[in-house]
């Protein structure tokens, strides 16, 4: 009995680590990270004015002012005590070139200038990105379909220091995986933000569509200067270039079986993929370009090994981008989160990609891990050795490829990681549990030490963490049955979450809280008449993934620290990038060079779409000292 005790504990030992709670610490002179650009971009607010904003990057000096240019002739000189954003008095409807210049000690340095050419007509409230839509087809089974704008990443591509967006094409057939039937192909394109289309893959007949199946991980990351796009791809994938990735002829898609088990006239089964090759490429973020393709990890093997003969426990797929060595980012590739959980890490250097390890919970003293992830996932360095870890869900997996910890609450679809407070040590994780059980549950990211929770017998699909009311220290939190809105120590501040959405977050209007967004409509939370009230609605513009409501990406994109929002048209035949056109007198380093919060951009595409979230505190609680760049004025 004592050998048995003794040889249990050893295997979780393998799987369990102990690690303290520090602040994220990355080596900033180490880490590989993207040359950014000035990200210049001019916005034509209504007929008269047009909006500039810039990046305020953490090599610019603190007293660093910027000119700008419109045609070549200086139109304002910026000072640094106000945000990096202009209103220019412009009623000109032809093309006119921005460019913006750094100033140090009243010259101007040639430092990462920047330029934006605002198009001759260019609409009002956003840059319009026009769209080559795919055309629809018919399937096997005589079911038509067609395409629509789905998710988006950005990448610099071509290592000009600027972002292009990778798009995803969802078709009007696209299957979760609880549901049979046959779907179209899955496309991607890469457009510059000027439209210019760069490259289309067709990732294939053998490649399901459905928010499950496809993660793509964009980022530079062999520290060529040039993004790479890595995703799962099988027989019969289409690269940029019209090169076929293994068999063109293969065809793994199930007819299906007419039974007592079919749903309605779709046989049971049809559509499905239980066989054939699995494989995983790296593709040329400029050209499309496959450059390296090999064998999936972890492979499909016996379906039923998974929890169910259907693949709709197997063909449960997660991604990221995480800087396993506190140096060069490493990109993994999860399977399942409701059984069994594997990932699975690679490096690329530029021609080969190599495993660095494999986390499986069928392995001994692992199987604490089985059934822990969510329908996305976060990244950090949640136990401060400069070097990040994956928050898995309920459990989280270390940078070395052993489990952290695991708190046993079981799989659920929200989660999200920030510093909640100023005053709080380390990262925090607000996560929503799918068991009936564990409700809605706020704990350390590091340790999994469980802060408050907030039980519940139902499902709970939903939860949100944003600092929107400043009468409470840090974030607020809520979920769909959270019994209120509730601060730091769990305390319910707000009765009812009613009127509140608990979809994405953004930061819009240049206060130091934060808005939030759902559909196509950015609202904020007025804590002195209690209400949620609407700033801006995008009007001729649609949201992505059924009652999910997200847009095709949300994030510190281009220009200044705040947020833009990139929507599909009504129409489909276009993307709208929406810039905020509110001035603010803060500027802060871009949140881009926090890794943290980077990866939240590169992982937002992930099953289901969850806001960006940096990893330091940020909010009203910040009144005093040097932040990101930023002196707060004494009061």
């Amino acid at each position: 009995m004592k050998t048995h005790k003794k040889l249990c504990s050893t295997l979780a030992a393998l799987c369990m680590m102990t690690v303290a709670v520090a602040q994220p610490s990355y080596d900033y002179s180490k880490l590989q990270q993207e040359k950014l650009g000035r990200g210049v971009v001019a916005i034509r607010e209504n007929p008269s004015d047009v909006v500039v904003s810039w990046r305020y990057l953490s090599s610019d000096p603190m007293n660093t002012t910027f000119n700008v240019y419109r045609n070549g002739q200086k139109i304002a000189s910026v000072p640094s005590t106000t945000g990096t954003f202009y209103r220019d008095s412009y009623k000109g409807t032809e093309q006119a070139v921005y460019t913006v210049k750094p100033v140090i000690k009243g010259v101007e340095t040639g430092k990462i200038d920047g330029t934006y050419t605002l198009p001759a007509n260019a609409p009002s409230g956003y840059i319009n990105i026009p769209l080559d839509v795919p055309a629809g087809g018919v399937t096997p089974a005589g079911q038509k379909y067609t395409y629509s704008p789905n998710d988006a990443s950005i990448g610099d591509v071509d290592g000009d220091g600027e972002y292009e967006i990778i798009l995803k094409w969802d078709p009007s057939n696209s299957h979760d995986n609880s549901h049979d039937g046959y779907t179209g192909n899955v496309y991607f394109d890469c457009y510059r933000l000027n439209g210019e289309k760069l490259w289309r893959i067709d990732l294939g007949r053998n490649i399901r569509a459905g928010a499950h199946y496809t993660q793509f991980m964009v980022f530079d990351l062999d520290g060529d200067g040039k993004a790479e796009i890595v995703m799962k791809t099988s027989d019969g994938t289409v690269d940029g270039k019209g090169k076929v990735i293994g068999d063109a002829r293969a065809d793994y898609r199930e007819a299906g079986v007419a039974d007592d088990s079919s749903r309605g006239n779709t046989p049971r089964n049809q559509g499905r993929i239980l066989t054939g090759n699995e494989y995983l490429t790296v593709f040329n973020g400029q050209t499309g370009e496959a450059m390296k393709t090999i064998d999936y990890v972890p492979l499909r093997g016996d379906i039923s090994a998974w929890g169910d003969p259907r693949a709709n426990r197997c063909d449960r797929f997660l991604a990221c981008v995480t800087y396993l060595d506190g140096v060069h980012p490493s990109v993994v590739m999860c399977r399942g989160y409701y059984t069994r959980t594997v990932l699975a890490a690679f490096d690329w250097d530029g021609k080969d990609l190599k495993q660095r390890w494999v986390f499986d919970s069928n392995n001994p003293g692992c199987g604490d891990y089985a059934g822990q992830g969510n329908h996305n996932l976060r990244v950090g360095d949640v136990d401060g050795d400069g070097c990040d870890e994956i928050i898995y869900g309920s459990c989280a997996i270390n940078n070395d490829g052993k489990g952290l910890y695991s708190t046993g609450m079981g799989h659920g679809d929200a989660i999200h990681m920030t510093q909640f407070s100023p005053t709080m040590k380390g990262l925090q994780v607000w996560d929503c549990h799918e068991n009936k059980k564990d409700g809605s549950s706020f704990r350390s990211a590091a340790t999994g030490e469980v802060l408050f929770q907030v039980k519940s017998s139902m499902d709970v699909g939903r939860c949100m963490a944003a600092d929107i009311d400043p009468r409470n220290p840090g974030l607020e939190m809520w979920s769909s049955d959270s019994h209120g809105v509730r601060n730091i120590k769990g305390e319910v501040v707000r009765p009812t979450t009613k009127s509140i959405p608990v979809n994405m977050a953004v930061w819009w209007d240049g206060d130091l809280l934060r808005e939030l967004l759902d559909k196509n409509r950015v609202s904020k939370y007025d804590w002195e008449t209690d209400e949620c009230k609407t700033l801006v609605t995008f009007e001729g513009t649609m949201s992505n993934n059924g009652t999910k409501s997200n847009p095709a990406l949300q994030g510190d994109i281009i220009g200044d620290w705040r947020e833009e929002v990139l929507l599909r048209t009504e129409d489909n035949s276009a993307l709208r990038l929406y810039v905020s056109p509110i001035a603010t007198d803060y500027r802060f380093h871009t949140f881009l060079e926090d890794p943290v919060y980077r990866i939240s951009i590169a992982t937002q595409n992930v099953a289901y779409n969850q806001p960006t979230q940096p990893g330091f505190y940020f909010g009203p609680d910040l009144k005093k000292g040097i932040f990101r760049g930023y002196e707060f004025k004494k009061k």
